[in-house]
């Protein structure tokens, strides 16, 4: 978000001279996120054919970075074609016009997506953890798949409500994306479409932040009572899930949370007529909130790509080593130092 001169009001003109760069900013995010998907969609392909007993896991988070990938290009795409066209003007915002009402149905959808799909992996992994023969009986493939079927469904008809006049999606300052109407005329309709939007996203995240703290808990205990050898492989790799787990949460809770909450405190505020002279920063905090969502596509594959096992052993002995080397380097010098005044204690 760019503020005009002297903290002057932005007019279209404005708006368009200030936003030359857009287009630049959002090729580059567009490209860094579309290689950082394909790299941990290559990853999690090759994970998946060696480690058959992560398969329901590896499974979700495919999915996950797959939809990612989706909501990456696809509105990407129609936000740069509307960066490259200067956007549109105040007057057009509520024309609701059919790009528009596309590209606001892809944000709730790739927003809802990963929210849902992050919940989903936390709960199968509390079940595989604390009911692993539970788990085993439960959780199978097929039923892996209906459930990414569910939830993709669930986050469509979400998307949908508008088409069903529950909501309405119109363009956003600064006229380069579209979302639902929270800023200005809000409607009752558009309250509840956002609070159910932002309710789903944040009971998303509560609901695997409990999940993820049960199966800490459960295998930090598990790991104190020292279990059998044969079980050591199944406990590396179940800490390893976790931790891919607590990094797509810590991900999505900064990326989404912001957005989820500006939006339904927006749209109360705006169906209140409390507003007001504050209208301006209410914009500026929904862009700042769309454009740290934005990130969450692209941090996502980063936490497959450097939260695997292979790269934290990596990490584990080049600390180990380093340590290691001060210790050692410290007890010669301690050792040196007590050798020079052991013939003063001799006299």
């Amino acid at each position: 978000f760019t503020k005009c001169p002297e903290n002057t009001p932005c007019n279209y003109t404005d708006i368009v001279s200030i936003s030359a760069h857009g287009p630049i900013a959002a090729a580059l995010s567009m490209s860094l996120g579309v290689l950082s998907n394909i790299v941990a969609l290559i990853i999690l392909a090759n994970a998946y054919n060696r480690r058959r007993s992560k398969a329901t896991f590896l499974l979700f988070a495919t999915s996950l970075v797959a939809t990612d990938f989706a909501g990456h290009i696809i509105p990407g795409a129609l936000v740069l074609r509307l960066y490259l066209f200067g956007g549109v003007s105040p007057q057009d915002y509520h024309s609701a016009d059919p790009l528009c009402q596309f590209l606001g149905g892809n944000m709730v959808f790739f927003g809802l997506c990963p929210l849902f799909l992050g919940c989903a992996m936390a709960a199968e992994r509390c079940l595989g953890v604390t009911r692993p023969l539970l788990h085993t009986s439960l959780v199978t493939a097929t039923r892996t798949k209906l459930s990414l079927a569910v939830i993709w469904l669930a986050a469509l008809l979400v998307a949908l409500l508008p088409c069903f006049h529950m909501g309405s999606y119109i363009y956003q300052h600064p006229g380069t994306w579209c979302f639902i109407k929270v800023l200005e005329d809000t409607a009752e309709a558009d309250v509840a479409f956002v609070a159910l939007f932002s309710g789903l996203g944040l009971a998303s995240l509560a609901a695997a932040l409990v999940c993820n703290t049960v199966s800490g808990l459960t295998l930090a205990r598990a790991r104190m009572r020292r279990r059998p050898c044969n079980r050591r492989s199944a406990r590396s790799h179940d800490i390893e899930m976790m931790v891919q787990l607590l990094g797509i949460m810590v991900t999505s809770c900064i990326c989404w949370s912001p957005l989820l909450i500006f939006g339904l405190i927006t749209a109360t505020r705006s169906y209140s007529g409390t507003i007001g002279a504050d209208l301006a920063t209410y914009e500026t905090l929904m862009v700042m909130g769309v454009r740290l969502a934005s990130w969450n596509q692209i941090l996502d594959p980063w936490v497959y790509i450097l939260l695997r096992r292979a790269v934290l052993r990596k990490l584990y002995l080049i600390t180990k080593r380093h340590y290691f080397q001060r210790s050692h380097h410290s007890t010669i010098k301690e050792s040196a130092q007590n050798n020079l005044f052991i013939p003063f204690l001799n006299k």
